[in-house]
């Protein structure tokens, strides 16, 4: 019998574990408890390897070594799982996982995903490599619906695969853009992998999510631009469409408006046959139907500029015009400790004098009788001596008090203190009331848009407007759920459990609007709901008692003592990480490497001053290699389970190549410039 090469190559690695587990275990001079730990470790990655259950494989491994390190008291050791398991069940975080996946089952059950890639596919048919793009497209979009990469990659490959063969595009690109694009859901959120890092290394899921976005489109948009430069340097691997592929249907009344190929321009078009004799054979109330449809951006667009103009220039707050105030007739650098945290006090009474201040300020009381006060110390400040009349004179320049005003007046503030007369004591402050300019940012802003929708009216033909309508009814209705519930969470409107339940009852109505919504679809949502749950949730308690247990034998301390003796860099502990992280991809799935090596990793982080949200965005990008790297792959067996005969898995695992090359770049650029992942939860959360 043959054995086939995925084996030997799985057969090589596990022997690979094996041989360094003994090595370092002989060549050690003393065994400790943590060289325990790290055999421990090593028997779990082979034993899962082998093909045994995750979860059940940590929670046994961890039990048989935790009856082991307490010396075979099982009493203790019982005790040491079923705390673990309390605890790591008890994290409300993991009550999102259950509903965003019931979320996903069901979105994908409206079959939404066949309408969503035929319109973006039209919609980019003059795009080199436009076939390649939209299944990028659509698969980003539907990922993020979903966060299912199995189905993603398995509808992908059903629908996108035979177009894109039939158009003569290679099986190895066509192969490397539907795995490449359904792994999106693993980064995207709501994606279940944050969800899981952020319980395992205690970081604000809210914080990933809004973290994770911008990586998300920039790995999304160089997937983009890889298949573009492709089919422009190589366009036998992606030929353009042909005129039949590019051909939109349109409906009877619109052909009897305009010409057979639908170039004429809509609004002309509508408004010409609105007054004209081919009104006869076409309705008034579908001629305004087709008109409204196509205004209606632009009303969106001038509804949105009038809202965000008047929440950029409307007024301060009248309590904001009080901060930095300082007493009258005090500067804000010579006044008291007391005076600055006070910020305004009311005016002097009549008779205009402030009243002097206490012992220590530079002042010596004035004397009776009209005598002179003793002269201070070396360094303090002098007084005037007194006029007849017994009040004395402030210090000049570097003293507290400000010059006291004449008999009935009122005490005038310094110029050089800058501050702001009071409300009704004459006058307002300017920024009170006042209306502030908008922005350079909101008109820069303004301006793209205004410049996106004057070449969409330009270019909007009635071949473009049924297009349009297409997408209507595809890709905003997603887009409207996905902002319902990553906009609720990132904005701080809802936790993620409670936008969860919104994306839940969201799915329902898509299913409900696209009449899809049947007993049968319920049922087998819930069902694969549980089922995704429950292996979730039993690979949290065999990772809580793993974890448990390898710091019971004091692996963690062992693998801290080796790392720290190293004495990396930053930079260096990062490629490590990363690169282990890498390896550990090509046997194991990204649940394995979460809750098993996660727990070792983030403790280290304090010592090299890593932020563990930009860690976890840097494992996000990182174990999508456990869906693109052979031997496991799991997204190259879906997608063969679809394809037809004559695709080989080695052709899927050949295209699958150029796309991790893509996510090692956006891993460099993600370290390079940390903003892109850590400006948006800095700019919501003010971290």
């Amino acid at each position: 019998m043959k054995i086939r090469k995925e084996l030997w190559f799985g057969f090589g690695l596990m022997a690979i574990i094996v041989a360094a587990a003994l090595i370092m275990l002989v060549s050690v001079e003393r065994i400790e408890r943590g060289h325990i730990g790290l055999l421990m470790l090593s028997l779990v990655v082979v034993a899962i390897m082998l093909g045994f259950p995750t979860a059940f494989t940590l929670m046994g491994m961890g039990m048989i070594f935790t009856w082991l390190a307490y010396d075979r008291d099982t009493t203790r050791t019982l005790d040491l799982m079923v705390q673990a398991a309390f605890k790591t069940m008890g994290n409300d975080v993991l009550i999102a996982i259950p509903l965003f996946v019931f979320m996903g089952y069901i979105v994908e059950r409206a079959n939404l995903i066949e309408r969503l890639f035929r319109s973006i596919h039209l919609a980019l048919a003059r795009l080199p490599g436009a076939l390649a793009v939209a299944t990028l497209v659509t698969c980003a979009i539907f990922a993020t619906a979903t966060g299912i990469v199995g189905a993603v990659v398995t509808l992908m490959g059903l629908l996108a695969m035979p177009a894109m063969l039939k158009a003569g595009y290679s099986v190895r690109l066509t192969a490397g853009s539907i795995t490449a694009g359904g792994c999106l859901g693993i980064l995207i959120p709501p994606s279940v992998l944050l969800i899981v890092y952020g319980a395992t290394a205690g970081v604000s899921v809210v914080q990933l999510y809004a973290g994770a976005f911008f990586p998300g489109l920039m790995l999304t948009g160089l997937y983009i631009l890889y298949v573009v430069l492709v089919a422009k340097i190589k366009p036998s691997l992606a030929p353009p469409l042909s005129a039949a592929d590019r051909f939109v249907p349109l409906p009877p009344l619109t052909q009897k408006i305009t010409n057979p190929d639908g170039t004429q321009h809509a609004v002309v078009g509508l408004l010409a046959a609105l007054k004209g004799r081919r009104n006869q054979d076409v309705s008034t109330g579908y001629l305004l139907r087709q008109l409204l449809v196509v205004v209606a951006p632009l009303l969106l667009f001038v509804f949105a500029s009038l809202w965000s103009y008047r929440a950029v220039t409307e007024p301060l707050a009248a309590e904001a015009t009080y901060e930095n105030l300082t007493r009258m007739g005090e500067t804000s650098g010579g006044g008291t400790d007391r005076d600055a945290r006070t910020g305004l006090a009311e005016p002097p009474s009549a008779g205009g004098l402030a009243e002097p201040p206490a012992a220590g300020t530079g002042l010596s009381e004035p004397p009776s009788g009209g005598g002179l006060a003793e002269p201070p110390a070396a360094g303090a400040s002098l007084a005037e001596p007194p006029a007849a009349g017994g009040v004395a004179e402030p210090p000049a320049a570097g003293g507290s008090l400000a010059e006291p005003p004449a008999a009935g007046g009122v005490a005038e503030p310094p110029a050089a203190g800058g501050v702001a007369e009071p409300p009704g004591a004459g006058g307002t402050p300017a920024a009170m009331g006042a209306e502030r300019e908008a922005s350079r940012t909101w008109w820069t802003t303004f301006a793209v848009f205004a410049a996106l929708f004057a070449i969409f009216y330009a270019l909007l033909t009635f071949a473009r407007l049924e297009v349009f309508k297409m997408l209507l009814t595809s890709f905003f209705p997603l887009m409207v759920l996905i902002l319902a519930v990553l906009g609720s969470i990132v904005m701080g409107l809802a936790t993620p459990t409670e936008a969860a339940a919104v994306g839940a009852l969201g799915g329902f109505v898509l299913a409900i609007a696209y009449r899809q919504l049947t007993f049968e679809v319920v049922k087998e949502s819930v069902f694969l709901t549980a089922k995704t749950s429950a292996m979730v949730c039993w690979l949290f308690v065999g990772s809580a008692i793993f974890s448990a247990a390898f710091a019971l034998l004091g692996g963690q301390e062992l693998v801290e003592r080796w790392v720290l003796g190293m004495n990396l860099t930053q930079t260096q502990f990062l490629i490590l990480s990363q690169v282990i992280i890498f390896v550990l991809g090509w046997p194991l799935e990204w649940t394995e490497i979460i809750v098993i090596f996660m727990p070792i990793f983030v403790p280290l982080l304090d010592n090299f001053g890593v932020d563990p949200l930009l860690f976890g965005l840097l494992v996000a990008l990182n174990l999508q290699t456990a869906f693109l790297s052979p031997p496991v792959a799991m997204s190259a067996f879906y997608l063969k389970g679809v394809s037809p005969p004559h695709v080989t898995l080695n052709q899927i695992f050949v295209g699958m190549l150029p796309f991790m090359g893509i996510q090692i770049v956006a891993i460099v650029l993600l370290y390079i410039w940390p903003q892109i992942g850590l400006w948006l939860p800095s700019v919501l959360y003010a971290r």
